[in-house]
């Protein structure tokens, strides 16, 4: 039995990626057109997850303002009031960003600013080139 080749001792592979912040943390985005696996932002989701709960306990009667329910989470005023707005987003946004399918432009730190409060204009804002399938 011979070998035609030797086989090498190393191999290189090549992959062009680049590094960029979200969320405080380094994440990989992969060049454009190619799949990406679906991953959830944590900090959105609880964000999410934050603002329906308070929603919840002043719909239910539970606090009688935000400023009550502020106090009582220990959190301030102006925060717990810009991550309720959240709430307000359309169900696909939400749904998108709980399954990891929100675009990488889709922060937390877009969020909390105002935005529109008709869906279609959400989704303009925020999904242009993005379909949430």
């Amino acid at each position: 039995m011979t070998r035609g080749r030797p086989i090498p001792d190393t191999v290189t592979l090549n992959v062009p990626f680049r590094l960029v912040k979200r969320g405080g943390r380094k994440e990989m985005q992969m060049p454009e057109g190619a799949a990406q696996a679906r991953r959830t932002d944590s900090t959105l989701v609880k964000a999410l997850a934050r603002a329906f709960r308070w929603k919840r306990m002043l719909e239910s009667g539970e606090f009688t303002s935000i400023s009550e329910l502020a106090e009582r989470e220990g959190i301030a005023f102006t925060y717990m009031a810009r991550l309720m707005r959240l709430s307000l987003l359309a169900p696909d946004i939400v749904d998108a960003i709980m399954d990891g399918r929100q675009p990488a432009t889709v922060t937390l730190a877009k969020l909390i600013d105002p935005f529109p409060l008709d869906w279609t204009e959400q989704r303009a804002l925020w999904l242009a080139e993005h379909t949430l399938d």
